[in-house]
């Protein structure tokens, strides 16, 4: 048990049982009994969900730490003020590095969310879930098939790429309370346990089929390149489950497409999660429990999927899963002024994609791939979408200073993504 904050309301404890703490490594606040000041009479007012992949990752371990344990990091001042000018009230960031006691997430939100940023206001989340990565974590095997086992092919063989366990990791930080008890992680779900899964082809073998992983990879080799989390959202007495995850782009690997592959499988879960009953019998967590959603449950999809609808390496049809999922309401996408600029400026592959501009949540390479749309917010078919964008200004914006497009010194090569949800229309 640790206790870091001198506010009670917004922190009581970080606090684990000894079993979650072995089985998941978890780090969370733990909340006091009342809703946070000035929240008790706005308990069903619209709720706004938000992903950002913030890019707060190091390539050492223990450097994210280091890097917000004062309030002076340039960067993180800049997704600071970027999460304080949307103000969500529920906030996934990925490529978050994991720490095991959620240190870090402690630091980002008391050092950098709650401090005032160039008069944006600074942000109270009394609430924070953290959880381990598979990525950095060694598999024990040679996943890429280079013959290179060593420590300087680590990241590559490891469950997820990532140079230390927790390397790219995510948080979720919350307004409302989180129903600790009822979360649910999916970490050590194994690929060949999905029925149907796209597992990989060996090219120098084209007569055996899936065989890019032996039997012996596959019996230990996880779906998620990071997490998949089930984190239940408490707003009033309606319980809203935050889904979200961090697939792994569908690039740096060869013909075999082993990172396309997975990726597609990635977005398929949360896909067959949501649609529940049969289709979903095949899922456990990593507490043991199956199944996925009971038909009815109110639910935001959120992450960076690293897949275009039409543009960039996904296999196609792979975001499709969700877009077109009638449990999922993808209408109203977001968008923004600044995407459709970017396009104009930068040129090269950004005019050759066919996805419309104003979609992109991206700023990549503008030779390759150019900027896609690989972040999504997708709210269940229940819920009424009153507003959404993406935070995109435009470069005469006094506010793109936070954006900084490609290939400008950027915070990050993602933008943040958010949808406003009616809690109280009829279907809800």
């Amino acid at each position: 048990m640790r206790t870091t904050s001198p506010h009670p309301v917004r922190l009581v404890a970080a606090l684990a049982t000894a079993a979650l703490c072995a089985g998941l490594g978890v780090g969370l606040t733990v909340p006091s009994a009342a809703y946070p000041p000035g929240q008790a009479k706005q308990v069903d007012k619209d709720v706004r969900f938000a992903t950002f992949n913030a890019s707060l990752n190091r390539n050492v371990e223990g450097q994210l730490v280091a890097d917000l344990s004062t309030p002076n990091n340039a960067q993180a001042s800049d997704i600071a003020e970027t999460i304080q000018r949307v103000n969500p009230d529920v906030l996934l960031i990925n490529e978050f590095d994991f720490v095991e006691d959620g240190l870090a997430a402690e630091l980002f939100r008391d050092n950098y969310l709650a401090v005032p940023h160039n008069g944006a206001p600074g942000v109270e989340y009394p609430y924070y879930f953290v959880a381990p990565s598979n990525t950095g974590i060694p598999s024990g095997f040679d996943l890429d098939n280079n013959g290179d086992t060593s420590t300087t092919d680590a990241g590559n063989d490891a469950f997820g790429f990532g140079s230390f366990p927790g390397q790219f990791g995510m948080v979720v930080f919350s307004k409302y309370p989180i129903r600790f008890d009822d979360v649910r992680t999916f970490q050590r779900f194994l690929w060949q346990d999905m029925p149907g899964a796209l597992l990989p082809d060996d090219p120098a073998t084209p007569n055996v089929q899936q065989d890019w992983y032996s039997p012996a990879e596959l019996e230990v080799f996880r779906l998620s390149s990071k997490s998949h989390w089930d984190v239940p959202i408490l707003v009033g007495r309606k319980t809203v489950h935050f889904l979200v995850s961090h697939p792994t782009p569908p690039v740096f690997d060869t013909a075999e497409d082993r990172n396309g592959t997975r990726n597609n499988d990635e977005i398929r879960f949360w896909a067959d999660y949501v649609t529940g009953g049969a289709t979903a019998s095949y899922i456990y967590d990593d507490e043991g429990g199956t199944g996925g959603l009971a038909k009815g449950a109110r639910f935001v999809i959120a992450g960076d999927q690293n897949s275009d609808p039409l543009d960039g390496d996904s296999i196609p049809g792979s975001i499709q899963q969700l877009l077109e999922n009638d449990r999922v309401n993808a209408t109203s996408p977001p968008t923004s002024e600044g995407a459709v600029e970017a396009t104009e400026l930068q040129k090269l592959a950004n005019l050759t994609h066919e996805s419309p501009p104003q979609f992109d949540t991206a700023d990549f390479n503008d030779a390759n791939p150019g900027n896609l749309r690989a972040d999504y917010v997708l709210p269940s078919a229940q819920l009424e979408i009153l507003d959404s964008a993406v935070f995109w200004p435009l470069t005469t914006d006094p506010l793109w200073r936070l954006t900084r497009d490609f290939p400008h010194n950027q915070p990050t090569d993602h933008r943040m993504v958010w949808v406003d949800v009616h809690l109280n229309h009829p279907r809800a």
